[in-house]
């Protein structure tokens, strides 16, 4: 099956910027791999809460609609809430 997660990039970085996204119901990510640099990335969290519930999201291809480029990746981590049924992080991995 094929994701697609619409996304943009992030300017701000750092602590306080992610705190102020997640508090918006967004979820902040990055996206890195060998020979290329990486990009700080935001998408909304009901984006992604429902298709992580299945198993070939880990497993298979993403891809994530970036400023009208299709970037193709794979999830490497995923940070989640202790005890909220939230997201707080994902690192993907370019594919």
């Amino acid at each position: 099956m094929s994701y697609t997660i619409a996304a943009q990039v992030r300017t701000e970085i750092g602590k306080g910027s992610s705190r102020r996204l997640r508090h918006a119901k967004k979820v902040p990510a990055v996206i890195y791999g060998p020979g290329k640099e990486a990009i700080s990335i935001v998408f909304d969290h009901k984006d992604i809460i429902n298709i992580q519930e299945n198993q070939d999201f880990y497993t298979s291809e993403l891809t994530i609609a970036l400023e009208g480029k299709d970037v193709k990746v794979r999830v490497q981590d995923m940070q989640r809430h202790a005890f909220k049924p939230m997201i707080e992080h994902v690192d993907f991995k370019f594919a």
